[in-house]
């Protein structure tokens, strides 16, 4: 989202009185400030944010309300040209040495969905189990509140013992919807996805991911291969920090991804221990692991504030307190959503389409009248319908043509697929059997090589005794899992908690497609709580 202080553009000057306000522009001009919309609106991956009242150096001027009327009139005949719609966001009085009141104002510019190019943002749900991860999407996506009992999440589960026990064991994919308006878009009044899609000009994919330590594999293949935007820790109010918050937190600090906290079931507890959750979280926040600076959001104007300086600091980290039973602060939530920039510039996006076609592959289905058909994300290049790709390495190290039959973005149709796009494509009659999660498609001139051991600098977080030649654990790099052998430890016989080395693993069934856009990707293993700082492969 491109943020633009808009009063300092002048309207044709009289006697040499130049005005910091958007009243009556000669058409030359109106021309120049539509094609400079254009290019923000372009930037901003279809988003941008005008600031009138405050000029190109910061200083708040604000307008009087005549003039700030004419300016959002004049700002809208911008936005309908460039086929788009304009949102206040908020309104500011300011002190300035003048009679009549004086305001600035924040406008959010979003372009109309056209060609199914909407802003696509994905969000992963992290937190303790039974912390109303499930039943906050619920309540987002369906429109509904909870009663209480967990009737919200029923919709979101895949297996029936996930309903028994009310507890996530996998990974499941929720979708919420904003239009070009900034109105909220869900299933209500009886949607359906095509039709979120269809009205939405940004839309939140939420990845529920598993709270319980059993399934932490789960959660830790779910950050590592969808490769999320940014994370929502969701917390109970009434237990705090508890069960794997402190693995979750450490998992997105170790992964880069941004995250902000939602403080949940307020509704349940007084409000002195929501006061000392909310406490506990900051002093945690604070402690030198993390280095981040908590920021409370208790009003409208806050969440627009958090929402630009999440996107603008890594360091700053929103705090909501919620309930999904009454719905106190929901709409803070809402807001906050709707407002969040793309975390990366068109300019990145653009390069990356620029490279070779490489889709990973991390589901596969069998879909009836339809064929085989495999889930992802499309890390670089473009993809079309009727692409002609290869897949792997299977376990003899090969690769399989094959070809791209149809492609679903949020269960609706779409044509084209660009990079940091997650899909499912059909591949019509091709054989299951051949396939695995972890696979690479890729287009033939990329001539992809294939990884069976490799080195990496890691560093031994937590072991209950030594880390030491032929240890096996369990390697997560991007899509990939699977187990693999230490072979050696360079300059060391074995590793304790808190040393670092670089070693050398073995892929222990298979080799793997560990490409050049995976390589830079940190990497988790299990049995032992290691992280890596460096990757080299052979």
């Amino acid at each position: 989202m491109w943020t633009e202080a808009m009063d300092s553009t002048k309207s044709e000057p009289l006697k040499g009185s130049p005005e910091l306000k958007l009243v009556n522009p000669s058409q030359y001009r109106f021309e120049h400030l539509v094609t400079q919309m254009k290019w923000r609106l372009q930037e901003g991956r279809g988003e941008a944010v005008y600031q009138i009242g405050v000029e190109d150096n910061g200083l708040l001027v604000g307008l009087a309300e005549e003039e700030m009327r004419a300016s959002l009139k004049t700002l809208h005949r911008m936005a309908e040209k460039v086929g788009a719609d304009i949102t206040v966001l908020r309104e500011r009085e300011v002190d300035y040495d003048s009679d009549l009141p004086r305001k600035i104002t924040e406008v959010l510019v979003r372009k109309v969905p056209d060609n199914q190019q909407f802003l696509d943002l994905r969000v992963a749900v992290l937190g303790n189990v039974d912390s109303g991860k499930s039943t906050l999407l619920g309540v987002l996506t369906q429109g509904e509140l909870d009663n209480g009992r967990g009737r919200a999440r029923l919709n979101l589960f895949r297996h029936l013992h996930e309903i028994q026990s009310g507890r996530t064991s996998s990974i499941s994919f929720e979708i919420l919807g904003f239009n070009s308006k900034g109105e909220v878009v869900n299933y209500s009044d009886s949607r359906t996805a095509e039709e979120i899609c269809e009205s939405s000009s940004k839309m939140i994919t939420f990845i529920d991911l598993a709270g319980h330590h059993k399934y932490l594999h789960t959660t830790i293949f779910g950050l590592t291969s969808y490769c999320p935007d940014c994370a929502l820790l969701l917390v109970s109010a009434n237990t705090g920090i508890a069960g794997t918050t402190r693995e979750h937190l450490g998992l997105a600090l170790a992964l880069k991804v941004p995250f902000f906290i939602v403080v949940s079931k307020i509704d349940l507890c007084a409000k002195t221990t929501v006061e000392r959750t909310v406490r506990q979280l900051e002093r945690v926040l604070k402690q030198p692991g993390c280095h981040k600076v908590p920021m409370l959001v208790t009003s409208e104007d806050d969440a627009v504030t958090a929402a630009q300086q999440f996107a603008q600091s890594p360091n700053v980290t929103p705090i909501f307190t919620l309930s999904s039973v009454s719905g106190e602060s929901l709409d803070l939530l809402k807001v906050f959503l709707n407002i969040l920039p793309p975390l990366t510039n068109s300019k990145e996006q653009e390069e990356l389409m620029q490279q070779l076609t490489e889709f990973q592959v991390d589901e596969i289905y069998t879909v009836p009248e339809v064929g085989t058909v495999v889930g992802g994300t499309l890390s670089s290049g473009i993809c079309r319908e009727g692409d002609q790709l290869v897949v792997g390495p299977t376990d003899d190290g090969c690769f399989l043509e094959l070809r791209v039959c149809s492609i679903q973005r949020n269960r609706s149709a779409c044509r084209v697929l660009r990079a940091g796009q997650a899909a499912t494509l059909a591949l019509g009659d091709f054989d299951r059997a051949l396939l695995r999660k972890g696979m690479v498609m890729v287009s033939p001139e990329m001539n992809p090589t294939i990884c069976s051991v490799f080195e990496a600098e890691i560093v031994l977080l937590f072991h209950a005794t030594t880390f030491r030649r032929g240890f096996q654990v369990t390697v997560h790099v991007g899509n990939v899992r699977q187990t693999a052998v230490v072979e050696k430890i360079h300059a060391k016989d074995k590793l304790r908690t808190g040393e670092k080395a670089v070693v050398r693993f073995r892929f222990l069934k298979h080799p793997e497609g560990v490409l050049s856009a995976t390589c830079s990707l940190p990497t988790f293993w299990r049995g032992a709580k290691l992280g890596v700082a460096r990757k080299g492969q052979s």
